[in-house]
C-alpha cells in the first residue's frame, strides 16, 4: 500500500514535469509553476512515505522545510545554468561549455554539502533508519527530476576540429 502511494506520487510528478517542460526551453512562468508543483508534491510524497509519530513529525517538518529552502537555493543555480545552456547550445564555445560544466559540478558539490549538513538533524529527529529512508525517497525524487530534465535538454553538438 505504501509502495503504491509512493508510485502514485512519483507518477504525478513525472507527468507534470513531462507536460510542462518543452524541448529544454520552458518559459520562465512554466518553469516556476513546475518547480512549485514539484516542491508541493514532493512534500506530499515524503509525508506519505514516512510513518511519523507526532513527536517525530514535530521535529522532522521544521528541519525538512529548512532543508528544502537550502536545496531550492542550489536548484535555482542549476536552473540558471540550464537556461544559459539552452539559450546558447547551438553556438556554444569550448570555453563556455567548460564553464557550464564547472558550474554544474559546483552545484552538485553544494547539493551534497547541504545533505551532509542536514543528516545529523534528520537523524536526531527520526533516528538512523527513518533518516536513511528519507534520503532514499529524496534521492528517488531527484532521479525522476533529472530524468525528465535529461529528456528535454539537448546534448551539446560536436564541432569538427
Amino acid at each position: 500500500m505504501l509502495a503504491g502511494r509512493i508510485l502514485l506520487g512519483l507518477v504525478l510528478i513525472t507527468g507534470m514535469a513531462a507536460s510542462t517542460v518543452r524541448a529544454g526551453e520552458a518559459a520562465d512562468a512554466d518553469l516556476s509553476i513546475l518547480r512549485e508543483s514539484i516542491r508541493a508534491n514532493r512534500k506530499a510524497v515524503v509525508a506519505a512515505s514516512l510513518t511519523l509519530s507526532d513527536t517525530e513529525a514535530g521535529q522532522f517538518w521544521p528541519v525538512y522545510d529548512r532543508y528544502q529552502k537550502d536545496i531550492t537555493g542550489v536548484n535555482d543555480r542549476l536552473v540558471a545554468i540550464i537556461k544559459d545552456y539552452t539559450g546558447s547550445f547551438h553556438d556554444l564555445t569550448d570555453e563556455h561549455a567548460t564553464a557550464l560544466v564547472d558550474q554544474y559540478l559546483s552545484v552538485e558539490e553544494d547539493r551534497l554539502k547541504v545533505r551532509r549538513t542536514y543528516l545529523p538533524e534528520f537523524t536526531k529527529a527520526l533516528g538512523g533508519t527513518k533518516a536513511a529512508r528519507f534520503f532514499q525517497i529524496d534521492n528517488k525524487l531527484d532521479a525522476i527530476q533529472k530524468y525528465d530534465l535529461a529528456a528535454t535538454i539537448p546534448v551539446v553538438e560536436e564541432k569538427p576540429r
